[in-house]
């Protein structure tokens, strides 16, 4: 019996399912031992295939390990539009909706809180897909308060609008709408990239850990920001 480290395909989304073997591409092959972990994908060419929905805080041991035998890509899903499906437990459609929350490139950051680094490994390349989901529930009663009972069964995968490649550190220099001598706060960045506070706390944070700006001083409370 294999110990070697997984997360395994029981749990595995539709969405998740669908973004590996598109990945993997023709030739590729997917759910493939890689010294102590398993990879979601091998690319033919022999480019490690990672896809993360969540946050890339679990993947920095597989990726580091990966990324010194070859190169490896991260493919991280964004949901543009969410329709929401929600099953009694006998599996009789109850209604559809779609979600008011919209994602944008910008959610890459909620990735990279707790795996800043990542971006800085020689060889990794992480990739955004901006696609549409179906997000499938059943009401069960044993999903969170919040969802007031309510459990996720499955995510999948109903477009796909385009993907955006980081392969090196310049590459996040679009998250930054300042030329290299301007100073900026989190509240003029926000305000000139048009998003919410929250959002640009996180992006200056990864930002600040890649090395891309620096802190230079304070105004009032404020941090006072310039790209590095």
């Amino acid at each position: 019996m294999s110990t070697r480290k997984t997360i395994g395909t029981n749990n595995e989304s539709s969405l998740h399912r669908a973004l590996k073997f598109q990945y993997a591409g023709p030739g590729g092959k997917t759910e493939a031992e890689v010294g102590s972990f398993v990879a979601d994908g091998i690319r033919k060419d022999g480019e490690y295939i990672e896809v993360q929905t969540g946050s890339f805080g679990p993947l920095k041991k597989k990726v580091k390990e990966f990324a010194a035998i070859g190169k490896v890509r991260i493919i991280h899903p964004i949901a543009v539009t969410k329709t929401i499906e929600v099953y009694a437990k006998d599996g009789k459609q109850l209604y559809r909706r779609k979600s008011p929350v919209h994602g944008t490139p910008w959610n890459i950051f909620d990735a990279l809180l707790y795996a800043p680094e990542l971006p800085l490994i020689r060889g990794v390349t992480i990739e955004i897909a901006m696609v549409d989901i179906i997000e499938k529930r059943v009401k069960d009663g044993k999903g969170a308060w919040r969802r007031k009972g309510i459990s996720i069964r499955d995510k999948e995968l109903s477009a796909f609008h385009e993907s955006i490649l980081l392969g090196k550190p310049k590459d996040y220099l679009r998250f930054i709408p300042f030329k290299k001598t301007e100073e900026f706060t989190v509240s003029s960045h926000a305000e000139k990239a048009g998003i919410k506070k929250w959002m640009s706390q996180r992006a200056l944070y990864a930002l600040t850990k890649m090395g891309l700006i620096k802190k230079v001083g304070k105004k009032g409370n404020a941090w006072v920001y310039v790209c590095s």
